[in-house]
């Protein structure tokens, strides 16, 4: 039972991968390797086989320079799935009661941030114009998911842009997620993997599972 995978840190992701494991069968060997990184690194993780399935993350904005990029490197993909990000913040938020938050309201306020998710290949002319994006002058950069929710749900002026988290997770941290009207906040996360792959059952069955549990988090944007 053999599953290597890179993915951006994604608590649909996350959720998907937890239901998995509950599946495996315990009488047999399981040999599970779960990476949570950036686009580039997951990329590069494929091409040198430190993992048979990636799931990457870009703005619907820089599709060109990934799609280019992926058929560059002889590598298959699909999209799982495109969404506009939400803002989670804690129930005890300032704007935890509005139901659609402007981006306006929330710079006042203290982002929560991945700090590797740049990708510094993007062409300048596919890239959002720096006017259009506001300045967001409190940030706190981290580099795994355990730290967001603590912060998130132990100070409650900090938000964070996210994909749809599943309902049981929101509340286990007393967290609200807000939809947000906002410039440059489509993105799609896609499945990638080396060109004529086959896939063995745990990684279909990982798959089915992934979609299953993106059907049920898009529901509640």
């Amino acid at each position: 039972q053999r599953l290597s995978i890179s993915i951006p840190r994604a608590s649909y992701l996350s959720h998907a991968f937890t239901n998995f494991v509950k599946l495996m069968d315990e009488d047999k060997e399981i040999d599970l390797d779960y990476k949570e990184t950036n686009s580039t690194q997951a990329i590069q993780n494929i091409l040198q086989e430190e993992s048979t399935l990636a799931v990457i993350r870009y703005p619907v904005e820089h599709e060109r320079y990934f799609k280019n990029l992926l058929n560059f490197k002889s590598l298959s993909f699909e999209t799982i799935w495109e969404f506009e990000y939400l803002a989670v913040m804690s129930e005890k938020h300032p704007l935890a009661e509005a139901e659609t938050v402007k981006f306006e309201d929330l710079v006042t306020y203290t982002e929560i941030t991945h700090g590797d998710l740049e990708s510094p290949h993007i062409p300048v002319n596919e890239a959002p114009k720096t006017e259009e994006i506001p300045y967001i002058k409190r940030r706190i950069f981290v580099y795994e998911r355990g730290s967001q929710f603590e912060l998130l749900c132990s100070v409650p002026t900090t938000y964070m842009w996210v994909s749809a988290i599943p309902r049981e997770m929101l509340a286990r941290y007393g967290l609200v997620q807000r939809k947000c009207a906002a410039q440059h906040n489509r993105h799609r996360d896609v499945l990638v993997y080396k060109k004529g792959y086959k896939f063995n059952a745990p990684e279909r069955l990982f798959i089915n599972e992934l979609k299953r549990v993106r059907d049920e988090v898009a529901q509640i944007q």
